[in-house]
């Protein structure tokens, strides 16, 4: 994985085979592929291209996925929400411990931002470390501290 402190991709990738927990498949035969387009340094957020074709399942997330659909449409319901059909353009949010049913009609194809959820101490402890570092030094000096550390 690069150490670039930019990188840049495209849409228009190889997507590999990703498939479904056949217990959360409740009708049709889904196929699903993606491929990884980015990950965080610390591997806890990464960016995707998903598709899947046709049929109805359910998903269970132990991440936070925001999802911005690319193409075709899919019908999303749960315990609290009414089946509502999303369509390219469409963003759409999924916390940690969230279940969905989808049901992708015809195919749907997304680019996803997952994030690995921390605890909250965690979090507020690299929150501190970030400002603090941040206060201390400039930003060239945190650059080249950067730039040391990953070699």
């Amino acid at each position: 994985m690069s150490r670039a402190l930019i990188e840049t991709t495209n849409l228009v990738v190889n997507l590999t085979p990703r498939p479904i927990d056949p217990s959360w498949i409740i009708e049709g035969n889904p196929e699903a592929q993606c491929c990884v387009l980015s990950k965080s340094a610390d591997g806890l957020a990464s960016t995707m291209v998903w598709q899947c074709s046709e049929g109805k399942f359910d998903w269970y997330y132990d991440f936070d996925e925001t999802i911005l659909i690319l193409e075709g449409s899919i019908v999303l319901e749960n315990d609290t929400m009414n089946p509502t059909r999303y369509s390219a353009g469409d963003v759409i949010f999924f916390k940690d411990g969230a279940h969905a049913r989808w049901h992708v009609e015809g195919h749907v194809r997304k680019l996803a931002f997952c994030r690995t959820t921390q605890p909250m101490l965690l979090g507020f402890a690299l929150r501190v470390f970030k400002k603090l570092k941040r206060i201390m030094l400039p930003s060239e000096k945190r650059q080249t501290a950067s730039l040391v550390g990953s070699g």
